[in-house]
């Protein structure tokens, strides 16, 4: 088999391909970090806004501690193509009632599931960029996508 050429990439394009490629990825996966043992599972975020990214939680799932006692998360997302975004950055807790409200009038099975926005069992993260890197499919090179106006 014939390793497969990349094709080059044009700097001014990466933020563009990179907000594709999450866009794209419905579960990316998250990272964190629990005591010195990493941790990663699948989640779907409830709202993307550049690269700022919003996940929900539940107060009773094992990460909610990790994030408590280590804010430092990673995202990864993958397109159909094996491109891919590494999202670095800071969770942190919404309290921001109207985005809240806007979020949960978005997420049809988050209500259902939850019943009400009040619920105490309920967490939604921010997630914001302090660094993001794009990567095409075999061209084991990543580019810093600026992140400045996501947040």
């Amino acid at each position: 088999m014939t390793k497969p050429t990349p094709q080059p990439i044009d700097p001014a394009r990466v933020r563009e391909l990179a907000l594709a490629v999450i866009a794209a990825d419905r579960f990316p996966q998250l990272a964190t970090i629990d005591g010195d043992q990493p941790r990663v599972r699948p989640v779907s975020p409830v709202k993307t806004d550049g690269f700022t990214i919003y996940v929900a939680n539940l107060r009773m799932y094992h990460k909610t501690a990790e994030i408590a006692a280590n804010p430092r998360v990673e995202l990864c997302y993958m397109d159909d193509g094996h491109n891919q975004v590494r999202l670095t950055g800071l969770a942190e807790i919404v309290a921001d009632r109207p985005l809240l409200e806007e979020i949960w009038a978005a997420n049809p099975l988050m209500r259902q599931y939850l019943g009400s926005l009040d619920n105490p069992a309920l967490i939604v993260y921010r997630i914001r960029p302090t660094q993001v890197r794009y990567m095409q499919e075999w061209a084991l090179e990543y580019y810093e996508v600026p992140v400045a106006s996501s947040v």
